[in-house]
């Protein structure tokens, strides 16, 4: 039974659990072996609020060793983190998305809506990746190369959830093959960008990594980095945010004649059930002492279920699997809750990637004929435990 997104009392609308991803994320969502789990919003919050706790999982484990110059600022922990994060903050300001994305999201969005109404549809998560690979690159600095070869590039250099599913010389050739792509995109991406950065600086990221003495294969590191923080995850929350808008008539109608906070407020209601990153992981450098987990060894791995923490009825209030855009105002809490993560390791994009899903739904569903032809096929990315919709298409009317 469709309703308003506003339950009050979740019986009177049949309805207990309105998330897309639940059951895969049921199947497919584990911490690492070992790990104590954080499944309460307390919990979890003191564990990404603690200084003794430090990034943990394959990822930021295996650079350790590296030189922390070099090492990109999502996996740096402690005062290295501190200085580094500061240094990229005006890239991700208020100012900034106003002054410079803002232009790039509605510019990006109109071509690729134009786009759209003369074929009389689009598959919805190529447009969404195309959208956030201009707003990354902007903020990034590649800007020196065709952004649709870019974006095709970058997407070929990523691993998929469905290669779980192949034997071992399928892995082995699907390595090599993003190795491939992956030295295409520094060739045809990101060494120009470096080059023309060295004759004259810019305001981006790779400008900064370049005053901070970065070397080129740690510029390729960090810009993929941010094609996995920036690109990926935000394709994959436009396309599950505007599933539940499609096939929700009156919540459709409520977001498109709401101003922009309560826009806000709808998406990160959505965002709340429906996280795209499942999990994070945190080691502790020290024995500390959590008041809502009491102490904590020395080495200790802690896996906070996002997903977990996002439905804890301790600050969601009743029906928690229910969508309700009043529920953060209500609970006088942060709408995506956990869904950026939080304290100095909290998504620093996370403002940019709110607006450009919100500049991209409004103007979709504004589109003459616009409808949900085939819903997305849902898989899981085992290297990122989330979600992934592919292959889902509208269609419209064609101009």
């Amino acid at each position: 039974m469709k309703n308003d997104g506003v339950a009050p009392n979740c019986p009177v609308h049949g309805v207990t659990d309105e998330r897309k991803s639940a059951r895969l994320a049921a199947e497919r969502v584990s911490p690492v072996p070992g790990a104590r789990v954080a499944s309460s919003f307390a919990f979890a919050r003191e564990v990404l609020r603690s200084g003794a706790m430090r990034q943990a999982g394959a990822d930021a484990d295996a650079g350790k060793k590296d030189d922390p110059s070099q090492r990109s600022v999502f996996f740096l922990d402690g005062e290295p983190h501190r200085r580094r994060r500061a240094a990229i903050a005006r890239f991700f300001t208020p100012k900034a998305i106003s002054t410079r994305y803002r232009e790039v999201m509605e510019r990006t969005t109109d071509e690729l809506l134009a786009s759209m109404r003369a074929q009389g549809g689009a598959m919805l998560d190529r447009s969404s990746f195309q959208l956030a690979v201009a707003v990354a690159a902007e903020i990034v600095g590649l800007t020196q190369s065709d952004q649709i070869g870019m974006a095709a590039r970058i997407r070929a250099t990523l691993p998929s959830g469905g290669l779980r599913k192949w034997g071992p010389v399928g892995r082995l050739v699907a390595a090599a093959a993003q190795r491939y792509h992956g030295l295409s995109f520094f060739l045809r991406d990101v060494r120009p960008a470096i080059a023309a950065r060295r004759e004259k600086r810019r305001d981006d990221v790779i400008s900064h990594l370049l005053d901070e003495g970065y070397s080129d294969q740690a510029i390729l590191i960090e810009c993929m980095t941010y094609a996995v923080a920036g690109m990926v995850t935000t394709r994959e929350f436009i396309v599950m945010a505007a599933w539940h808008l499609f096939e929700r008539d009156a919540l459709r109608e409520r977001f498109l004649n709401g101003g922009e906070d309560e826009q806000f407020a709808i998406l990160e209601e959505i965002l709340r059930l429906e996280p795209v990153a499942a999990m994070l992981h945190r080691r502790a450098a020290e024995e500390t002492q959590l008041a809502a987990a009491g102490p904590i060894a020395a080495g200790s791995l802690v896996a906070i279920d996002i997903r977990a923490a996002n439905t804890d009825e301790a600050v969601t209030g009743p029906c928690p699997h229910m969508i309700d855009p009043e529920r953060a105002r209500r609970m006088k809490v942060l709408g995506s809750y956990m869904s950026f993560g939080d304290g100095n390791h909290r998504c620093p994009g996370a403002q940019v990637a709110m607006h450009e899903t919100r500049v991209f739904l409004d103007r979709l569903l504004r589109v003459p004929g616009i409808r949900l032809e085939r819903a997305p096929e849902m898989r899981w990315f085992d290297e990122l435990m989330s979600y992934e919709l592919r292959d889902a298409r509208v269609v419209c009317d064609r101009s």
